[in-house]
Order: structure tokens, then C-alpha cells, then sequence
């Protein structure tokens, strides 16, 4: 697991060490931010609205099955 880790940290450094040495670095890294909190928290809350909300644990698993078996 260690080989695993030290490859996961070595490529973080490269990174790391490249948006530093950029002189657009910082802005970079504050537009990669700011396009993952709007993908995963703004989109998420106004236009992926929990399908199985509401519903029993009963009507869960129906519908759940439903939906892995394709039946509607």
C-alpha cells in the first residue's frame, strides 16, 4: 500500500509544484474551485432532487426494483 501512496503524493507534488511555479496558478486553482462547487452543490440542490424522498421503505424497494429491472 505504501508504493500506492507515494505515487498518489508524487503526483499531488507535480501539480502541486507546477500551479506554483505558474503565474496564472492561483487563479486556476480558484476557477477549478469555484466550477466544482457549482457542479456539485448548486446543480445538485436546484435540478437533482432526491427520487426515493418520501416515499416508505417498502415503496423503496419496489421502486428500486423497478428501476433495475427496467419495469414501469
Amino acid at each position: 500500500m505504501s508504493g500506492l501512496s507515494d505515487s498518489i503524493a508524487g503526483v499531488w507534488r507535480f501539480y502541486r509544484d507546477g500551479f506554483r511555479a505558474m503565474t496564472w496558478g492561483r487563479t486556476l486553482w480558484v476557477i477549478i474551485l469555484v466550477k466544482l462547487f457549482v457542479m456539485f452543490v448548486v446543480l445538485r440542490a436546484f435540478f437533482f432532487r432526491p427520487a426515493l424522498a418520501g416515499l416508505d421503505e417498502r415503496e423503496r424497494s419496489e421502486a428500486v426494483g423497478a428501476a433495475l429491472t427496467d419495469r414501469r
